[in-house]
Order: C-alpha cells, then structure tokens, then sequence
C-alpha cells in the first residue's frame, strides 16, 4: 500500500515556506560568505599562515556538502521541518563554541564541523521544500527564497565589520550564534505537505471495510541508482569544478584589497556590492528561466562561461573601482548560476528523485569546495 504527497499548490501557504526559506539562506550562506571579513584578525590572532587560516572557512564548505545526504535522509525519515530546527542548533552551538577561543583546532570543530554541518541540515531541507510546494513558479520561487543569502550579505558586511571593531572577532560569533538560533523558528514555520491515500489505498480501504491502514514506510536510503544517469555524472563533475572557485573570491578578496591598502569599511563595502549584483543575477536569471526562452541547463552553461572569463580577469585588477567593477560582474553571474544550478536537478531526476538528487550533487561537490580555498592560500 503506497501514499503519496498531495500536489504542489504553487501558492497559497507556499509562499509562507518562501520567506522562510529565505530567511534561512541569509542566516546559513551569508554568514559563511561573510567569513572573510574574520580572516586577517583570525590569522594575525593565532600568527599563523594564509593557507592554514583558510583551512577554517574549507572545513565549514566541506561539512556544509558533506552533510547533504545526511539531510536528505534525515528528511525522509522525520521531515523537513525537524531536520532545519536541528540543524539550527548545531549551527548556533559552532558559533557559541567558536567564540571561546580555545585553539585553532577548536576553531576547526566549532566554526568547521558543526557550522557546517548546521548549515547543511537547514539549508537542503529549505530548498527541498520550496521545490516541492511549486511547480509553475519553482524558478521564481527559488530565486525569491535564495536572494536571502543576497540581501543578508549586503546587511551583514558592515554589520559584522562593525560588531568586530566593537566587540572583537570572538564577540561577534557569540553574537552570530544568537542570530542563527532563529533558524528553528524558520524551521518551524515548514509545514509539510499532507500525504493523501493513493487510488490504490482507496480502493483497498472501501473492500476491507475502512479498515485501518498503516501509515507507510518512509525510504531512508539515498538511491545511489541516480548515479546511472549520465547527465548526473557530468553535472556532477561540473560541481566539482565549480565549487572549487565558487567561494574563493568573497573568501579573498577583503585580505586583497587589504594588501592594496585599502580603509576597511571600503573593503566591506566590496563584499555588500558583490551582494547586491548577486541579487539581480538571482532575480533576473530566475525570471527568464521562468519564461523558458532556454533550458536551464542551456541558460547555465552560458553564465558559467560569463563567470569563468570574470574570474580569470579579477586578479589583474589593482585598484578599487577595477576591483569594484569585477566584483559585481562576478556577483551578478555567480547568482545566475545559483538561481537554476539547484532547481536544473529536478530536470535530470525528476522531483521524486530530488532530495536523492540534492543529496549526491552535493556530496561531490565537497570536494571542490574543501580543496579550492587552501590552494588559493597557498598561491596568495
């Protein structure tokens, strides 16, 4: 006997899940890419090496991919809802944890592992979500709910450069703690969708009389069966790629325009421009993935190539407007690519196979992710 979720109302209490869903990318991705901002007081703290430091920001990456299918299979067997507001805990105790201050290797397990790991269990059961309550708007609705990261970047890169100067750098993860707490209120607020008897059930249900019927088994076990499909492989080996770069310009680019003698709030703002142009990618890719001029994979291959020329032409810029100006590039391209890269799984595996899907993509992606920031240390 088998049930199945109720269909996507692509409305209606959907859009409830969309600001939540927003709030929790702006509390999880944006405070990590706002990690930067900690990097040259943390590296002059314990006298230690770019690429060493680096190894900080590369552990949170690695367990924020790492702990994909972790999410995805505790979200099959509890729900979406249970798995963010643990994963706000865990995110919340690193931050906690971290402003103790105790070692470098501390710094490793509080702000590496369990950050990552709380980012992880929030931010793939979000995305799961907004894509099972919509179908017609899933592009809008994804790129609505991922411009939180945007929109909390830009608040959070002169807030948190601000806490730093007032409070010290541990002050400020005390307090990112706190903030990030409110992950289980988000989490709450994921309803999710009811299960309705399938015709089968029904029928069985009227000859046994109303008998009363078990409530199904939920799968637990990611389908590694997805990784038969060629188009997977090679979207995963784009992954891998990919998130090798993904996160080292936001990661380096305050220590470089620090290196260019530039005044720090000027190098924050270079962090809240990149937000913005991010969120116009989000918003502009989003809609015009909503209108299907192009497939999605289409429409991502062509900003990946846009991305690639600006990151090969950002290190010849030596002053702040050149920096500026590939900055926002880099932005705007970087959240075209992040308003369809997620939802374009649903196009290779189907929504059944998404949370699988999600799993597995970003499973591989932490290899990308855990390798590229050290070796940029180690070149800087």
């Amino acid at each position: 006997m088998k049930s199945r979720r109720a269909g996507p109302p692509d409305g209606g209490y959907g859009w409830v899940v969309v600001m939540s869903a927003f709030f929790i990318m702006g509390l999880t991705a944006a405070v990590l890419k706002n990690f930067g901002l900690f990097f040259l007081d943390i590296q002059s703290h314990f006298g230690v090496p770019t690429s060493t430091t680096s190894w900080v920001t590369s552990t949170t990456i690695a367990m924020f991919h790492l702990g994909a299918p972790v999410a995805s299979v505790l979200t099959a067997q509890f729900s979406q809802r249970v798995v963010i507001m643990v994963g706000g805990l865990l995110a919340a105790s690193g931050m906690l944890l971290a402003s103790l201050d105790l070692s470098l290797p501390w710094l490793f397990l509080t702000m590496g592992v369990l950050q990552g790991m709380g980012i992880s269990l929030s931010w793939i059961p979000a995305n799961s979500m907004v894509s099972h309550y919509f179908v017609r708007w899933r592009p809008v609705a994804y790129a609505i709910a991922s411009s939180g990261e945007c929109v909390f970047a830009f608040i959070f890169s002169p807030c948190f450069q601000w806490l730093i100067e007032t409070y010290t750098w541990q002050g400020t993860l005390l307090i990112i703690g706190g903030l990030q707490l409110n992950l289980c209120v988000c989490g709450a607020l994921m309803r999710p969708l009811e299960t309705v008897p399938s015709p089968i059930q029904e029928t069985q249900g009227c000859l046994e009389g109303n008998a009363a019927v078990l409530p199904p088994k939920r799968k637990v076990i990611v389908q590694c069966s997805l990784m038969r499909k060629p188009e997977l492989l090679l979207y995963i080996l784009f992954a891998v790629f990919a998130a090798a770069g993904f996160f080292i310009p936001p990661l380096f680019l305050v220590p470089f325009a620090s290196s260019l003698g530039m005044d720090t709030y000027w190098r924050a703002l270079i962090l809240s421009v990149l937000a913005l142009a991010d969120l116009a990618g989000r918003l502009i890719c989003g809609w015009i993935a909503n209108v299907r001029l192009f497939r999605n994979l289409q429409l991502l291959t062509m900003v990946v190539t846009l991305l690639g020329v600006v990151l090969l032409l950002l290190p010849i810029s030596h002053n702040y407007w050149a920096i500026l100006v590939f900055a926002s590039l880099y932005g705007f391209l970087f959240g075209c690519v992040v308003a369809i890269h997620v939802t374009s799984i649903v196009d290779i595996v189907t929504l059944e196979g998404f949370d699988n899907g999600l799993g597995l993509f970003m499973l591989f992606r932490s290899i990308g992710g855990f390798i590229g920031p050290p070796a940029a240390g180690e070149q800087s």
